[in-house]
């Protein structure tokens, strides 16, 4: 069978697909811990780790030894029976996290939707206010995911256009402004607050210190329910098992995806303590295959080399020393205005303006030299690698990048 070149397998994509994403030019056919293979066999390091859900890295044995050994078994049984992978799976997550209850979801933007159903479901249950009422405070620049809901609270013109009419129930305000937080928690009828505790579309993000454990502060002075959006953030890629940890800050309600499954599969998840999740009844809310056996398994063995590979450590560790080094190259460029970030979830701003096609010439440079990113927000370059990765490793890619931007022409 002839092998099809990059060229083919783009130009089929852009024939056959919808034109909803516009991907870096590389066509990936193998990947293996922080390193992936082009179809013509070029390795380069994946410095996205598919917006951090490959957190553990590319296949890892024990991920993928799990997800095998069950498919083998057992798929799908839907809710309509109890199998014998979810409960077990459900004791040990919600221990892992540290809640009472956990509802299984599969993807990022099914488990905020899953949040806003039952922060408003509680709120006209248990905090009394009136039906169809009740408001949820988000901040601008968010991003929750994709569907209808969701894009309606979002302040992106492209998410939003053509696509409404949109879902109320909303309050906008500025992210890391605990004033407007706490004038917006003065309204009538405010269910929750749903935040991400790093804005990771937004360009990596990071609140003033203090902004987290002062806000959950504040809610619960106002009894609101604080929702983080753990997403992109959670298990381990910021430095800590999830971000809200750097401020020792316990969500009413945690939000997870991405890298619960590794990348191996899609798998979600939503959390609370029993007060709150005792208000969803059978056929309130469900998900054909949220929770099934094969995800149940993944996302247990995804944790597991989470803790025995100390990757919240890594990354910790791992993230002073790339923005040291980030740093130590701005020194010395134009090109580069700061870095910035937690752990290993780091951007750096390019000195250009949004509209600019900088970012993604540099990207495309960086490439060329071996070495996976993509721009966020115009120009701006997220920079987040699997978390297995090591020192020798991350100074590699470094010099990669140090490199490229030594040679880039505007």
């Amino acid at each position: 069978m002839e092998q099809l070149t990059s060229k083919d397998l783009i130009s089929m994509e852009d024939k056959h697909g919808a034109h909803n994403y516009h991907p870096l030019e590389v066509v990936l056919k193998r990947g293996e811990g922080v390193h992936v293979w082009d179809v013509e066999g070029k390795q380069y390091y994946d410095f996205l780790s598919a917006y951090s859900a490959v957190n553990q890295g590319h296949c890892h044995p024990k991920i993928v030894g799990a997800m095998i050994d069950q498919a083998k078994r057992l798929t799908l049984t839907s809710r309509a029976f109890y199998n014998d992978s979810l409960g077990p799976y459900e004791k040990f997550v919600t221990e892992y996290f540290g809640f009472d209850k956990v509802l299984p979801m599969n993807t990022g933007a099914e488990a905020v939707e899953t949040a806003i159903k039952l922060c408003r479901k509680w709120a006209y249950e248990k905090k009394g206010i009136p039906q169809d009422s009740a408001k949820i405070i988000v901040c601008e620049n968010n991003f929750h995911g994709r569907t209808t809901t969701i894009v309606s609270f979002s302040n992106d013109p492209v998410a939003q256009k053509n696509f409404g009419p949109f879902t109320p129930g909303f309050i906008r305000i500025p992210y890391n402004n605990l004033e407007a937080l706490e004038e917006a928690l003065k309204q009538d009828n405010i269910a929750g607050f749903l935040v991400e505790p790093i804005q990771g579309e937004a360009g990596v993000y990071v609140p003033n210190d203090g902004y987290l454990a002062k806000a959950k502060e504040l809610c619960a002075a106002n009894g609101t329910l604080f929702i983080a959006d753990e997403v992109q953030t959670g298990v381990a890629r910021t430095g800590r098992l999830l971000a809200v940890d750097h401020e020792n800050v316990k969500p009413d309600i945690l939000i997870l995806g991405k890298a619960l499954s590794g990348g191996a599969y899609p798998v979600s998840a939503v959390f609370a303590n029993n007060e709150i999740m005792e208000v969803i009844h059978p056929g309130e809310h469900g998900s054909t295959f949220g929770g099934n056996p094969v995800a149940a398994k993944v996302a247990v063995a995804a944790l597991e080399v989470v803790t025995e590979e100390k990757l919240a450590e890594n990354a910790e560790r791992l993230g002073h020393i790339f923005r040291a080094e980030m740093n130590r190259i701005i020194e010395k460029t134009d090109l580069v205005l700061k870095v910035r970030g937690k752990g290993l979830l780091n951007a750096i701003i390019v000195n250009d303006t949004e509209d600019s096609s900088t970012a993604m010439d540099l990207c495309i440079a960086l490439k060329e030299n071996g070495l996976l990113a993509k721009p966020t927000h115009g120009n701006i370059i997220r920079f987040a690698p699997p978390l297995v990765m090591t020192e020798e490793q991350l100074l590699e890619c470094v010099a990669i990048i140090e490199k490229t931007i030594k040679e880039f022409k505007k």
